[in-house]
């Protein structure tokens, strides 16, 4: 069988803030200039939103741009953020609250809305439709297609009904070719086909390493007297300082009773005993947070990768026949802990790119260069010059003269400093092996506040057709054993807070075991195998996490 082709105008791949905002702004632009314009979206996902997670505070600014009627559309847009909390947390049950003046003031979140971001952008697949764009989650986005002369030329979706041995199962159906004249990527941090073009165009040349940090999230139901609606909540230190680590907790109060809360922990982390999920189980037991979930009930659990390099590592966007847009490129404000409205702001310079390419009809150049100008005159592209040393400063120099760097330069000199500190380290080689590094012992869940693994899996409503390859495959099969186990006590069945990894002994000896119908798909083990010897390619569409409100 041989795959069938469909021929759009633009091509875009994920359905999240970057590409739902770029379809939607080139209708937009399309119908101002009575041009016809053909857009698809394709979505790995089985429905928009299933595999959206975010915090997530936005800031409305790019939703103010994209429809500044937004709110008699009905978008789930409805939670204002009335107030700011900052702890520093100084151990497991000391904190200090800061101040207001002690906090940068991008982190600030007067006039922000604490939301849904995969409700947002359920909202905003709707508007996208309505205005003519073809959405198709479930189709994974699978492999870049080229044109003879090297440019892009669009994208196929992955094969169905392919069993774990390669062969053609009844179901079989070959995967769909979509050409177009602009395919954009916009698949989100870590973005499998996104990393494939980077590579292949040289768009991070001169460019500082992409640093990451692993966000685990959980929505709680929680006892009406304890809730205040609108109180957005931040903090820094245990239980990551401990063991020299950097990142944070958030809690946000949302409406209907529910807190939104997790940590994001930065992947720079040098102990391979370190393990992110348990660290976030500890988070939760600190008073600031366990006396708001008492009583309460845990609904559902998910964890994503977040690109957070910002300026310094932000690729070259362009490339012949396309664009990588919002997470996939690295848009995220590491100051303002928020990449949504950036996300959405660089769909919609995407936008505008294409719908003047097109407007030229044959004489278009096949490479969308003029891009970069028009993001560069962007308030995107400001927010993220102004706040280009945050990564730099918190990995030198620590959580406590790295914050106070931070205020200095956002509060002081309004981000203005004239230099550029760097981090030049990969966040996977920051990994010192195990024999070097202090073994942590981990408590027990106590199934009220913490949990294990897999229970909390179970509410991601993750699943996988069985029968199928392995979507985690592994350049070398012996590395696991031969190299990461002596060395770094194989990190990788920690760092994954989907149990996806695992070293299983039995009478035939130790064996790696992959565990690929529980993954989350939020790329960890691609950023931080310390061997890079993990490669995330995807599954079947429809495959993953379900995420209800993430």
């Amino acid at each position: 069988m041989e795959r069938e082709s469909m021929e759009f105008d633009v091509v875009i791949v994920g359905a999240g803030p970057a590409g739902l905002s770029a379809a939607c702004r080139i209708m937009q632009l399309a119908q101002e200039k009575e041009q016809e314009i053909t857009v698809c979206v394709v979505e790995k996902g089985s429905e928009v939103g299933a595999h959206i997670l975010s915090g997530a505070v936005l800031e409305p600014r790019a939703l103010d741009e994209l429809f500044p009627n937004w709110k008699e559309l009905g978008a789930p847009v409805n939670t204002a953020v009335k107030g700011d909390k900052f702890y520093f947390y100084t151990s497991a049950t000391g904190a200090i609250t800061l101040p207001n003046f002690m906090i940068p003031k991008p982190t600030h979140n007067e006039g922000n809305y604490i939301v849904s971001m995969g409700n947002v952008c359920r909202w905003l697949a709707e508007q996208a439709e309505g205005l003519g764009v073809e959405v198709y989650p479930g189709f994974a986005a699978a492999e870049v297609l080229f044109n003879e002369d090297g440019s892009v030329k669009g994208i196929a979706t992955g094969d169905m009904g392919v069993a774990e041995d390669g062969s053609h199962k009844d179901s079989y159906m070959p995967g769909m070719e979509l050409h177009a004249k602009y395919t954009l990527f916009a698949e989100g941090c870590r973005g499998h086909l996104g990393k494939q073009l980077i590579e292949k165009f040289g768009l991070d040349a001169g460019k500082a390493p992409q640093h990451y940090g692993i966000g685990i999230k959980e929505i709680w139901e929680i006892d009406p007297a304890r809730h205040n609606e609108g109180t957005v909540e931040h903090g820094l230190g245990w239980p990551l300082s401990e063991h020299g680590a950097t990142g944070g907790g958030f809690l946000y109060h949302a409406e209907n009773n529910q807190v939104y809360l997790g940590l994001i922990t930065d992947l720079n982390y040098s102990n391979p005993h370190l393990s992110p999920f348990e660290e976030f189980q500890r988070w939760k037991h600190h008073p600031t947070v366990s006396t708001l979930l008492e009583g309460g009930t845990r609904i559902t659990y998910g964890a994503r990768a977040i690109t957070k390099g910002g300026y310094n590592s932000l690729p070259r966007m362009h490339f012949p026949g396309g664009l990588i847009i919002g997470c996939d490129a690295g848009t995220l404000n590491s100051v303002k802990i928020k990449g949504n409205h950036t996300a959405m702001k660089s769909g919609m310079v995407a936008a505008e790119a294409v719908v003047e390419a097109l407007s030229q009809g044959d004489e278009r150049q096949a490479d969308l260069d003029s891009f970069a100008s028009r993001f560069e005159d962007s308030w995107a592209y400001e927010e993220l010059y102004t706040t280009r040393n945050f990564s730099g400063f918190m990995h030198k120099f620590g959580i406590l003269i790295g914050s106070a760097l931070v205020w200095l330069d956002q509060n002081v000199f309004g981000g203005k400093l004239p230099f550029t500190l760097k981090d030049d380290k990969q966040d996977y080689a920051a990994m010192k092996p195990a024999a070097d590094s202090k073994q942590i012992e981990y408590p027990k869940p106590d199934n009220k506040i913490s949990f294990d693994r897999l229970s909390s899996v179970f509410l991601s409503n993750t699943n996988h057709e069985e029968d199928q390859p392995c979507h985690l495959t592994l350049k070398d099969a012996d590395i696991p054993l031969s190299v990461n186990l002596p060395r770094w006590d194989e990190p990788a069945q920690r760092y994954c807070p989907a149990g996806v990894y695992e070293i299983v002994e039995d009478e035939n000896g130790k064996r790696f075991q992959i565990n690929a119908q529980n993954c989350v798909h939020c790329k960890t083990c691609d950023i931080k195998d310390p061997s890079q010897n993990i490669v995330w390619i995807t599954p079947e569409g429809f495959g993953g996490p379900n995420y209800p409100n993430m």
